[in-house]
């Protein structure tokens, strides 16, 4: 076994999987960019959430969460509502592009977007209709 610190990210993983909630909310709050990585795809939204509000999380690593379709929707809410993030194009970009962002937020982004990024927003066939339409209707708007 090589010692490349995948056996340390291993490790983390499993002493993660045998927390109890309020130790992983803990983490989230205290942890390291690794733990949180992990704990983020926990499948309890109180602990993605933990993650998401923690005083150390980066601007990458939320622009990486944005963008994430596993991610629940009540995280990308968040982000979205969250003045800080909502400063970063890029993650506005990311959010109006996930499909698990609750419309009403992905709805909010589109009047921040580019023209590139609305052309492609408006021909996705992964987002809901009404919002490929809607970056449509902007995209027109924006062109004249």
């Amino acid at each position: 076994m090589g010692n490349d610190g995948t056996d340390l990210t291993r490790g983390l993983f499993q002493s993660i999987q045998a927390m109890s909630v309020s130790e992983k909310l803990d983490l989230a709050r205290k942890g390291s960019k690794e733990a949180r990585s992990i704990l983020i795809r926990d499948t309890n939204r109180i602990v993605q959430l933990a993650v998401i509000q923690s005083p150390k999380i980066t601007e990458g690593e939320v622009l990486l969460i944005a963008g994430n379709r596993q991610i629940d929707d009540d995280v990308l809410k968040h982000i979205a509502l969250s003045k800080e993030w909502s400063k970063n194009y890029q993650i506005r970009v990311a959010l109006a592009n996930n499909p698990k962002t609750p419309l009403p937020e992905a709805m909010k982004q589109i009047f921040f977007l580019k023209q590139r990024d609305l052309a492609s927003l408006a021909k996705s066939r992964s987002v809901p209709r009404a919002l490929s339409a809607a970056a449509e209707q902007r995209l027109k708007q924006v062109k004249k």
